[in-house]
């Protein structure tokens, strides 16, 4: 737990398209459920897709007159990275502190979604994280973003940027607050198939996590209905009420398992005890 009282959920990856927004989102709800005080803040200014996604929820909930839970959302626009100046980056970065230092002491869980790309508000956002998680494709195109491997026999050559960074940013939040990072590499989009490709990646995971300092824990698996649902703001743990009761597809029932399987798989602090 953060010094700001609250646990600081990071999702992080400096890869594009590895499902951190929904990540994030479906983390969030889940949290919610179970009872905790949660807040979300958006670091990605330029895409923002999470901040898009709570904006659908909230629609919905209005137009359907629906009650779903939305956490209380902040959004950090930043700045275009060829135009920004010393002071507007400094303003941003203190605004980001205040935003996940106030939202500590107001809430048990502060889950925070960053860009696909680094720069130093990711970053900051980095150093606050009680707990990391990576999420990427079940591919070596996606494990190059956490080490560089040889082609030839898969031996690990060195870490990437994105793993050095995270290596920097431990060292600043122990500077800061005596805090430690637990990292998680979430491997998402698992195929059901026992290929060949997928043993070698899990493989290759095993060997990082020593090497690197993180634990591994199976995602979502490949589903359209993910994609589908952020149209409308929902999660696959709200499809139950959505269909007014009904019985749920075997499918989608697996999916509500793996959600909750990955917050299990997080240990997080206990629930605070009502006052």
């Amino acid at each position: 737990m953060s010094a700001s009282g609250a646990h600081i959920i990071v999702i992080g990856n400096e890869k594009g398209g590895s499902g951190k927004s929904t990540t994030s989102m479906h983390v969030a709800v889940a949290l919610m459920m179970k009872g905790y005080r949660v807040a979300t803040i958006d670091v990605d200014g330029r895409q923002g897709t999470l901040s898009r996604y709570i904006v659908n929820r909230e629609i919905f909930n209005k137009k359907m007159g629906r009650d779903y839970p939305v956490p209380e959302h902040y959004r950090i626009k930043g700045h275009a990275a060829d135009g920004v100046t010393n002071a507007e980056l400094a303003e941003e970065s203190e605004r980001l502190r205040l935003v996940i230092e106030g939202t500590g002491l107001s809430h048990d869980i502060v889950v925070i979604d960053t860009p696909g790309a680094a720069n130093k508000l990711s970053f900051l956002a980095h150093t606050y994280a009680d707990t990391l998680v990576t999420p990427m494709n079940d591919s070596f195109v996606d494990l190059d973003s956490l080490a560089h491997m040889d082609g030839h026999d898969l031996n690990i050559k060195g870490p990437s940027h994105y793993s050095e960074a995270i290596w920097e940013a431990k060292k600043e939040k122990v500077a800061r607050d005596s805090g430690t990072i637990d990292w998680i590499v979430m491997r998402n989009r698992l195929s059901n198939l026992d290929a060949h490709n997928k043993r070698e990646v899990e493989q290759a995971i095993r060997e990082l996590s020593k090497r690197l300092g993180f634990r591994a824990l199976p995602g979502f698996s490949e589903r359209v209905i993910f994609r589908e649902l952020f149209l409308v703001g929902l999660t696959i743990l709200d499809l139950k009420q959505a269909a007014g009761g009904g019985a749920l597809s075997r499918s989608h029932v697996a999916a509500r398992d793996e959600v909750f399987a990955i917050i299990d798989g997080f240990k997080l602090p206990p629930l605070p005890a009502a006052i």
